[in-house]
């Protein structure tokens, strides 16, 4: 899958699941309940022990199914491993010039966080595919109208603070997708499903209007 299409096929959907979990076991069943509930995006954190199993096992059974990500990557090394376990997007809390250039030379999209308009230009111009903007709780959904203005070219995403209660305000201000964790991941597997569907049809609803 190329590089545009990994952008494209997170943008459609609209959502990626943030998955953080104590085990392996627990982070793969999260994510096969995210995606029963209809997102087909999913980030594994590197602060899932084994992450890189996780995303090989998911990518796997899967295919190209299920887009898997890796989050929290602080680092070119841990991009590369993530990328050889088959990760198809690298996500992390912060701008790193180093994991840009890897993921640069390998065409894997590259995600960093960035809260200031300072850091996201420093990231546009590395390359970066799309702006996390972290932590949005941090902001709120305004803040992409106010980013917008001087940088109207700029992709973002938001991720911590985005809820089922202001999710449609995230997208209608201007964000390509968002990304979810505890509001979405918490309990049971039936529960994950549910609000997995909830989420879904939000942003649906609010790309719509």
């Amino acid at each position: 899958m190329k590089r545009h299409e990994i952008i494209k096929r997170i943008e459609n959907t609209g959502i990626v699941a943030v998955i953080r979990a104590e085990n392996t076991e627990k982070a793969i069943n999260i994510s096969k309940a995210c995606m029963k509930g209809g997102i087909d995006s999913i980030e594994i954190t590197f602060t899932v022990p084994g992450a890189h199993k996780v995303i090989e096992d998911l990518v796997s059974e899967f295919g190209d199914k299920l887009l898997v990500g890796a989050g929290t990557v602080l680092d070119s090394e841990t991009a590369r491993i993530a990328i050889l376990a088959g990760a198809k997007y690298i996500v992390s809390a912060a701008f790193n010039l180093e994991t840009a250039k890897l993921c640069n030379r390998y065409q894997i999209p590259y995600m960093p966080g960035c809260m200031t308009i300072t850091e996201m230009i420093r990231a546009m111009e590395a390359g970066a595919d799309v702006i996390k903007v972290f932590p949005g709780s941090s902001f709120g959904p305004s803040f992409i109208k106010a980013v917008k203005g001087p940088l109207p070219q700029a992709i973002l995403m938001p991720t911590g603070g985005v809820s089922l209660e202001n999710v449609d305000q995230w997208i209608k201000n201007g964000c390509i997708a968002v990304g979810a964790g505890g509001a979405l991941t918490k309990g049971s597997m039936d529960d994950i499903t549910e609000t997995a569907k909830k989420f879904v049809q939000k942003i649906k609803e609010a790309r719509d209007c």
